[in-house]
């Protein structure tokens, strides 16, 4: 059998759309064959057949002029959708404080403090004891994608426990309006 398929991409890295290119992708049994890009504003062959495409397409005002309309009419139009909806959206955090089974070491106690379902990714959990913040004898994850857009983390605190003190964990996250403080 044959494959063929087209791919319209729009690629940019500034949240003001600077520099956005629109290319559009012509895929014959997974080779590509000829492509438009809207920096360049023509097509490019790649292939025999896409060589004679591009020279055929480049000559025709109308089609490249379509083609370079795609950048404002589907490249930015959603673009402004997609950031509406995904880059200025924020999840606030579900936290759990637990006690946990130390591994053998210095401490005979540990506790985890984990931060479920949060969005995005960014966020700062720290351990206080007494109301200092905590810096040895602390581990913690990396921000863990869930796959569903959201993430987790865990941080973990090894200590002897003392009588009296207190030990809290502090998560801090743009989608809070200040830092949440969760006490042991």
């Amino acid at each position: 059998g044959y494959f063929y398929h087209r791919l319209a991409q729009c690629r940019y890295s500034s949240k003001d759309l600077h520099g956005m290119e629109h290319i559009d992708s012509y895929v014959f049994n997974k080779a590509e064959y000829v492509r438009f890009n809207s920096t360049v504003g023509r097509f490019v062959g790649y292939t025999e057949h896409g060589l004679k495409n591009a020279e055929a397409w480049n000559s025709d005002a109308g089609i490249l002029g379509q083609e370079q309309a795609e950048l404002e009419r589907f490249c930015k139009h959603n673009a402004d959708i997609y950031y509406s909806a995904i880059r200025d959206k924020t999840v606030e955090p579900h936290v759990r404080l637990s006690s946990v089974t130390p591994p053998s070491g210095r401490h005979p106690a540990m506790l985890m403090c984990s931060a479920y379902d949060f969005y995005p990714k960014q966020i700062r959990v720290t351990w206080l004891r007494d109301g200092r913040e905590v810096k040895s004898d602390v581990t913690s994850t990396e921000e863990l994608a869930n796959g569903d857009w959201y993430y987790q983390i865990h941080s973990h605190l090894e200590y002897t426990p003392k009588s009296g003190e207190k030990i809290s964990c502090m998560v801090e996250h743009i989608s809070l309006t200040e830092p949440m403080m969760y006490h042991w």
